[in-house]
């Protein structure tokens, strides 16, 4: 190792110094001292595990579980900084190093949940009377690390134990061949357009950053349009040129669905195979059962029964959609049947007609920085935060700025990172992630959140103009963000984020709700060129089409979700991917005019990881909860009921896993969601 790489590593498993308590030392990261460090790192927590059980005294909460939730802080700061890099700006040196931890990452994983003294200690304290004693937060860290550690193999016989390590150490190297063959397609594919006839319909800002992205790639004189969703889904909007809405339509659907090494689909088929093993192997009839046992819908059933009960009503409205879309393609001398690669053209050339609203005069009044401003200032009038940028913290690319969160009474709250653009290297969509959470085990920590998106970046300092989609999106990140920033809770394992699936997405889909208050469009719906806000006529226009073309857009999520979860109950027989997705949809009846919202070959959120796997059914669940918990702050003093955020902010926001999800929303509430208000929400009534 030469001197930098080692100079690097120190770096990498030193303390963090700087404001809030550390940040991450960005600005000295080099990627061949991950590796190293990462192993360092991993020996010193498995040598505090070691410390834990091998003490004398008879187990308590003092001495095993507050130091289990004490231990790892190194390992914790190497791999927040990995995890950065590998989503924001990897490379071909990098994924290699990827592929060489996934597997090793997992069986460190494994070496701590199969610890069999550590277990037995936290089994000890699990069943003593002490656990009736101690306060609710620490009977809940104790419950939920009991049933991880059960849940992952701690009670199996060794030879079980084994095969369970091998199983998780194959899925991570699946999992990480599948994210870098979704990346390879997004960064080497791409719909060059070659002429200025090639141009059709796409506004003066798209036509710039398309030109843009060619002179990148080295194709002066023709424009690109990346194989990313906020590149791709506005040239399917605006292009009136159908042969190349259709290439690109296709280009975008088919990623991770090539050939050879790149081909998803066999992966795809392992990967099932493993978790229905590892199913099996831990007592549960499918990976569905497996990995609801412990969400708010509990079991596969009831996600079944909400996906059924909404699924009619979206694909009636789909109808309806498909059926005004063909009449005004009629109307101009076009007999065509609307096929996937269509719907989002026809369907704003609709909205244009029913509501008078065009998209590109929309994005308008949506720049970027003023976006931003907006949820600021709902953050301020909600829950009196302040932001303030900061210069002093190190990042990861020259995109990223900072700012420092302060509460109230001025007292530092944590740190928000914001990252906005597409950029190689990164992966598409957009997420909230948390480099450290907050908890009080080892002292106040504040906490360091990001948000991560993929708007394409104008050419020459132009305004950034997002649709009101990105908009949306950027709330709704924002809400997972404040969910972090809000914690108030003693231990890092119970903080923030760290609840079921099927109730993280509750703060975000609310947050989403926000944006379409006349306090942030009045105020920040600013015309980039005039400096105008947003025309009262144009606001009513956005509201009466709020719920217009939600056939389209539920239908697109439920069958994903419909095949996420029918793929999991599927038991272990060998499942070919695109035979089982077609036959799915067939039997649903889906729609010839659009397709599921992420077909598997690139369905990162079931096959790039664990993480929402049977799972993805939760942001449907979550938006029950939402659309009930907006009619809260509605039926009383609107969206800025004081006492309705007080609630939210004590019961949801700030409590972390610290109570039962479904009690902690009876504590907002005061009762079970209404299930009635989303078909409201969304207009399927």
């Amino acid at each position: 190792m030469h001197d930098g790489t080692a100079e690097a590593e120190a770096t990498l498993l030193a303390d963090w110094t700087g404001r809030c308590g550390g940040v991450p030392p960005f600005d000295a990261v080099e990627v061949g001292a991950f590796a190293p460090a990462l192993q360092a790192a991993m020996d010193s927590y498995l040598a505090e595990i070691d410390a834990i059980c091998e003490q004398e005294h008879a187990p308590t909460f003092h001495n095993t579980l507050e130091p289990l939730e004490r231990a790892g802080r190194q390992y914790d700061r190497v791999a927040a900084t990995f995890h950065v890099w590998r989503s924001n700006v990897s490379t071909p040196a990098l994924r290699d190093v990827e592929r060489e931890l996934a597997p090793r990452l997992a069986a460190f994983a494994d070496r701590i949940m199969q610890n069999e003294a550590l277990f037995q200690r936290i089994e000890v304290v699990y069943r003593s009377p002490e656990k009736e004693r101690l306060e609710p937060e620490q009977q809940r860290l104790l419950w939920l690390h009991y049933t991880t550690f059960v849940r992952s193999g701690a009670r199996l016989a060794p030879d079980g134990k084994a095969r369970l390590s091998a199983i998780n150490q194959q899925l991570a190297t699946l999992f990480t061949r599948f994210n870098q063959n979704v990346l390879a397609d997004e960064e080497g594919q791409y719909l060059v357009l070659e002429t200025a006839s090639d141009l059709a319909g796409l506004p003066a800002s798209q036509v710039d950053a398309a030109a843009a992205a060619a002179a990148e790639r080295g194709l002066t004189g023709r424009w690109v349009i990346a194989n990313t969703r906020s590149s791709m889904e506005p040239f399917l909007v605006h292009s009136t040129r159908r042969d190349l809405r259709e290439r690109g339509w296709r280009l975008w659907t088919r990623r991770g669905d090539g050939s050879g090494e790149g081909d998803n689909k066999p992966i795809v088929s392992e990967i099932l195979q493993l978790r229905a093993e590892r199913a099996g192997l831990l007592g549960y009839a499918t990976h569905a059962h497996w990995r609801l046992e412990h969400t708010m819908a509990g079991s596969p059933d009831r996600v079944l029964e909400l996906l059924g009960a909404v699924w009619p009503a979206a694909v009636r409205r789909v109808a309806v959609e498909v059926a005004d879309m063909e009449q005004l393609a009629r109307e101009e001398g076009a007999e065509l049947d609307i096929r996937p690669w269509d719907y989002r053209h026809f369907a704003e050339r609709v909205r244009h007609r029913h509501f008078d609203m065009d998209e590109a005069d929309l994005r308008q009044y949506l720049q970027l920085d003023s976006v931003r401003e907006g949820m600021f200032a709902v953050a301020a009038e909600l829950f009196g935060l302040s932001f303030t940028e900061v210069s002093d913290v190190p990042v990861f690319h020259p995109d990223v700025r900072v700012w420092e969160v302060a509460d109230g009474a001025g007292d530092t709250v944590g740190l928000w990172y914001f990252d906005p653009f597409a950029r190689p290297g990164k992966k598409s969509g957009a997420w909230m992630t948390a480099y450290r959470s907050q908890s009080r085990v080892n002292g106040a920590e504040a906490t360091l959140v990001s948000n991560n998106c993929n708007y394409t970046k104008p050419a020459g300092g132009e305004p950034v103009l997002i649709s009101w989609d990105d908009a949306t999106t950027l709330f709704h990140e924002f809400g997972h963000a404040l969910h972090g920033l809000l914690s108030d809770v003693t231990y890092p394992s119970l903080s923030g984020t760290a609840v079921p699936r099927d109730f993280v997405e509750f703060p975000s889909q609310l947050m989403e709700h926000w944006l379409m208050t006349d306090s942030v469009l009045k105020r920040f719906a600013i015309h980039w060129q005039t400096g105008e806000p947003i025309p009262d006529a144009l606001v009513e226009r956005l509201r009466r089409a709020a719920t217009f073309n939600q056939g389209f857009e539920t239908t697109e999520y439920l069958a994903s979700a419909w095949v996420d979860m029918r793929m999991h109950l599927a038991g272990a027989g060998e499942i070919e991917p695109a035979a089982f997705e077609a036959t799915v949809l067939d039997e649903l009846g889906m729609p010839a005019a659009l397709a599921m919202r992420h077909r598997t070959p690139h369905f990162q959120h079931a096959f790039g990881s664990d993480g929402y796997s049977a799972g993805y059914y939760s942001y449907l669940w979550a938006d029950t909860l939402v659309a009930d918990a907006w009619e809260a702050f509605l039926d009383a003093g609107g969206p800025f009921d004081r006492e309705v955020a007080d609630r939210l902010r004590a019961a949801v926001l700030s409590a972390g896993n610290t109570r039962d999800p479904a009690e902690a929303y009876r504590a907002f509430r005061g009762r079970d969601a209404d299930t009635t208000a989303l078909m409201r929400k969304r207009g399927l009534v």
